[in-house]
């Protein structure tokens, strides 16, 4: 887990909207349409996810991407190894080897077991992937419901009922009494 990119960003906020989206398969272009975010980029996150076993693909005029398990059910950490896969957070060049006191050939006490710097670096990652794996989607779900105005969830229905509709060139217009977000 080298660097985490705006990859893993893009893909845990995409796996938000399709937790909150009642069960309708959105497409990658609703998603980055949704919140102002590259087509083409998250097109690519897309099929990483769905390898992963996180995400499913449905076709159709009105298919698009549906999670594969409970929000509950996916960590943050299997997330992230899908989208990043499963990088090292630091890779140890064995520099402890080249002092040029050495004169190129390092003695077993300045290169016998782990290097002193790889060993912190080891703990940070099993501490990163520990945090990682300890929190699930429904957790950041829950967190971020706790602050939305409960209109918010609402107003991105609508936006996705209107996305839908216009996919199938059926129209906004209410029928028998309904209501069209604006």
């Amino acid at each position: 887990m080298a660097h985490l990119t705006v990859s893993v960003e893009y893909g845990v906020h995409c796996l938000l909207w399709l937790a909150g989206s009642d069960g309708k398969p959105l497409s990658s272009r609703d998603l980055a349409d949704l919140q102002g975010i590259s087509h083409s980029f998250l097109a690519k996150i897309f099929p990483k996810l769905e390898k992963a076993g996180i995400v499913h693909a449905s076709g159709g005029v009105r298919g698009g991407y549906l999670l594969a398990r409970a929000p509950e059910d996916i960590s943050i950490l299997q997330i992230v190894d899908a989208i990043e896969g499963r990088k090292p957070l630091f890779d140890c060049q064995e520099i402890r080897g080249r002092c040029a006191v050495f004169g190129g050939a390092p003695p077993d006490w300045a290169t016998g077991g782990v290097c002193a710097v790889h060993v912190v670096m080891l703990r940070a990652e099993k501490a990163m992937r520990d945090t990682l794996a300890s929190q699930s989607l429904a957790d950041i779900g829950q967190s971020f419901a706790s602050k939305a105005p409960s209109q918010f969830s609402s107003d991105v229905e609508g936006w996705i009922t209107t996305r839908l509709n216009g996919r199938l060139g059926k129209s906004s217009k209410p029928s028998s009494g309904e209501e069209v977000p604006s």
